[in-house]
C-alpha cells in the first residue's frame, strides 16, 4: 500500500482520483480486459487524444501522436514501441486538447502529411508538417473569432475527393457556445508563401446544452461526420460543406448503454463502407461498437454491435488504423489512458474479445 501510496502521489492527483474510481457496469462487456501489446512512456501532463500517422515508405517507422493537456502542454510523438520520440514532439502549447492528421495536402507545390492540433486557451489551430513536425501555419489558424465561446477542443479533418481540399472541423468547450452552429468548419488552403491559412466555411452542429461536444470523427471514405455529444448521443453530419443539405443532422445513436460520457470516436473499416464505430464509454472503461453501415434502406441508423473491455481507465481520446504494422495484427487502435499514458491494441486482440470476428 505504501508503494501504491506514493505512485499515485507523483502521478498527481488527478490520477491518484481516477485509480481508485471504480468503473462503472457495462453489461454488455463480457471479456476480461484486453491488455496493449504496447504502453506508452507517461507524458508530463494528462494525456487526452492520439492521432496515428502510417508511413508510406515503411510502415516500422510509423507515429503516434498524442496531446499533453495542460497549460505548458505538448503535441508528444511515439514511436510504434510507445518511446517518446523527444526530438520531434512539439512542446510550449497551451492546452492542446485533440489532434488528427490529413495526407497529401498541397503545400509549397507539393503534397504532404499534416498533424493538426487545437491550442485550446490560445483559441487557435497549429499545423505540423509530418514526420518532421515543423510548423506550417504562420504560429497559428484562429478559430471561433468574434463569439464569446472560443476553448477548441476536438478536431477532425476531412479531405474532399473531387479537388482535393481540406477541411478541419472543430468543437469547443464553453457553456456560452451556442445550441445552433457548435462547430465550425474550416477550410485550410496554402496562403501562397507555403503556409496553411483558415477560412471558415460553415457554422453547423446542434449541442444537447450540457456538457459538451468534444470527440470528432471523420469517414473519409463515406464523407460522414461523427460529433460526441457527450452526455446526449453521437451526432451525424455530411462532411463536406457542399454536400446537400450539408448542416441536416442525419442521425443520432448512441443514446443508450452509456455511464457516463461518451468521449473518443474511432472507425475500422472492414470493407468498401463498412466496418465498426467505435465510441469511448468513458466512465466504465469498454467501448462501445457500432455498424459503420446503416441497414438496408436505412443508411444512417447505425446499430449497435457490443462492447470492449480495454485496460483503459477514464479512456477519452481513441484513434485505430486497418493498415498493417508490425507487431499489429489486424492494426492499430490507440487510446488514451487516463495515468499519462497511451495504449496500444492489436485489433486482432480486440475483435477477438469482442466476438467481431
Amino acid at each position: 500500500m505504501k508503494v501504491l501510496a506514493c505512485l499515485l502521489l507523483l502521478a498527481g492527483p488527478a490520477f491518484a482520483a481516477d485509480a481508485l474510481r471504480p468503473a462503472q457496469p457495462d453489461p454488455d462487456a463480457k471479456n476480461s480486459p484486453v491488455r496493449p501489446r504496447v504502453v506508452t512512456e507517461p507524458v508530463r501532463h494528462d494525456t487526452d487524444d492520439p492521432a496515428i500517422w502510417v508511413n508510406p515508405a515503411d510502415p516500422a517507422a510509423s507515429l503516434v501522436l498524442g496531446t499533453d493537456k495542460d497549460a505548458d502542454g505538448a503535441l508528444y510523438v511515439f514511436g510504434l514501441d510507445g518511446r517518446i520520440r523527444h526530438d520531434l514532439t512539439v512542446r510550449g502549447l497551451s492546452r492542446p486538447n485533440n489532434v488528427d492528421v490529413a495526407r497529401g495536402v498541397l503545400l509549397g507545390g507539393r503534397r504532404v502529411d499534416v498533424a493538426v492540433v487545437t491550442e485550446r486557451y490560445a483559441h487557435r489551430l497549429r499545423v505540423f508538417r509530418l514526420p518532421d513536425m515543423v510548423a506550417v501555419d504562420g504560429g497559428g489558424i484562429p478559430v471561433f473569432a468574434g463569439e464569446r465561446a472560443r476553448d477548441c477542443m476536438g478536431i477532425a479533418l476531412y479531405t474532399r475527393p473531387g479537388d482535393g481540399a481540406l477541411f478541419a472541423t472543430v468543437s469547443r468547450s464553453d457553456h456560452l457556445a451556442p445550441r445552433d452552429g457548435y462547430l465550425h468548419q474550416y477550410r485550410l488552403v496554402d496562403d501562397g508563401t507555403g503556409t496553411l491559412r483558415g477560412l471558415l466555411a460553415r457554422r453547423f452542429g446542434t449541442w444537447s446544452g450540457s456538457n459538451e461536444i468534444e470527440a470528432l470523427a471523420v469517414d473519409g471514405e463515406t464523407g460522414f461526420l461523427y460529433a460526441a455529444d457527450e452526455t446526449f448521443g453521437v451526432r451525424k453530419y455530411a462532411a463536406d460543406p457542399l454536400a446537400e443539405d450539408a448542416n441536416d443532422e442525419l442521425a443520432v445513436f448512441g443514446t443508450a448503454g452509456f455511464a457516463e460520457d461518451r468521449e473518443g470516436i474511432a472507425i475500422y473499416p472492414t470493407g468498401p463502407g463498412r466496418g465498426f464505430i467505435l465510441v469511448s464509454n468513458q466512465a466504465a472503461d469498454t467501448f462501445r461498437i457500432f455498424r459503420r453501415e446503416g441497414a438496408p434502406g436505412r443508411p444512417h441508423e447505425h446499430a449497435f454491435v457490443g462492447s470492449v473491455r480495454l485496460s483503459t481507465v477514464d479512456s477519452d481520446g481513441s484513434d485505430v488504423t486497418a493498415e498493417a504494422l508490425p507487431g499489429f495484427p489486424g492494426g492499430l487502435f490507440v487510446a488514451m489512458s487516463t495515468d499519462r499514458t497511451f495504449h496500444f491494441y492489436a485489433w486482432a486482440d480486440l475483435a477477438r474479445a469482442a466476438g467481431l470476428q
